[in-house]
């Protein structure tokens, strides 16, 4: 049996071997460790009090509150839209309520033109939103453009949650 001869590497090649090994490793790992983009599913608001359902409706992205941490009022029946500046809306349940409405998706990930409501004050207002790299989900409620609002920062749930079923 024969001894095969090996070829001694050059610096430069040395070097560019390596290099090209960092690049791979540093480009597979980023493209693992990005955070999930999709927006679908579940998210539970900052405070916890709610966690909203966002699916489609049509070809846009909606969202409705499906689980509630206090379900019912202090007289133990259901949370209603009692801050609605329309007064027939007030009696609507909380669960199920349509919070965040009209987004379609973006270039870049994200969701834009959609609406967002906040039934602690019975305002409506224009919405952006997209998963940040730490996996949550920035939404933006504005009044004219989007510098002039705030964003609310929703996680997802630790384990599945029980939906709260509407009244009727």
């Amino acid at each position: 049996m024969q001894a095969v001869p090996t070829r001694r590497l050059t610096a430069p090649t040395r070097r560019l071997t390596a290099l090209l090994t960092i690049l791979a490793f540093v480009f597979a790992n980023t493209s693992t460790a990005r955070a999930d983009t999709n927006v679908q599913g579940w998210w539970v608001t900052a405070d916890g009090k709610a966690a909203v359902l966002i699916a489609p409706c049509g070809a846009e992205l909606c969202g409705n509150v499906q689980w509630l941490r206090v379900p019912l009022n202090p007289e133990g029946k259901p949370k209603t839209d009692i801050h609605n500046p329309d007064v027939s809306l007030r009696s609507r349940p909380d669960c199920g309520l349509p919070i965040l409405g009209s987004f379609t998706q973006d270039g870049d990930g994200g969701w834009h033109g959609g609406w967002i409501y906040d039934p602690e004050s019975g305002h409506t207002y224009k919405s952006n939103m997209h998963v940040g790299d730490d996996g949550k989900l920035h939404v933006r409620g504005y009044i004219g453009i989007s510098l002039l609002g705030r964003t609310e920062i929703m996680t997802r749930p630790p384990a599945p949650l029980q939906p709260c079923t509407p009244p009727g």
